[in-house]
């Protein structure tokens, strides 16, 4: 099992607006996508930064659904969140696997 993770800090004036966003709107977009089978969202309580810092953990089975995923829907979808908040969510992402 992989984990596609995506950390992203949010600037206080939109952490509301960006936290409903995503669990109304673009977690189910990209489970949407049928790359992955599970979605999870944490608000990270220790080590962050400045604002707060939240990581969206992707669940997927081989790297080939990770690829069809960046290839296909990923830029359309970090698209939108960047029209949306810009500057105000800056995110990295990370992939795990578990052993």
């Amino acid at each position: 099992m992989y984990i596609y993770n995506v950390t992203v800090n949010v600037d206080p004036s939109c952490k509301e607006a960006w936290l409903q966003w995503m669990k109304r709107e673009h977690i189910q977009q990209v489970l949407d996508t049928g790359c992955f089978y599970e979605a999870k969202i944490f608000k990270l309580i220790e080590g962050g930064s400045a604002g707060e810092t939240y990581c969206a953990q992707y669940r997927f089975r081989e790297m080939k659904d990770l690829e069809r995923y960046r290839q296909i829907f990923a830029p359309k979808l970090q698209k939108d969140g960047v029209d949306k908040f810009g500057e105000k969510a800056l995110a990295f992402r990370t992939v795990l696997q578990q052993m």
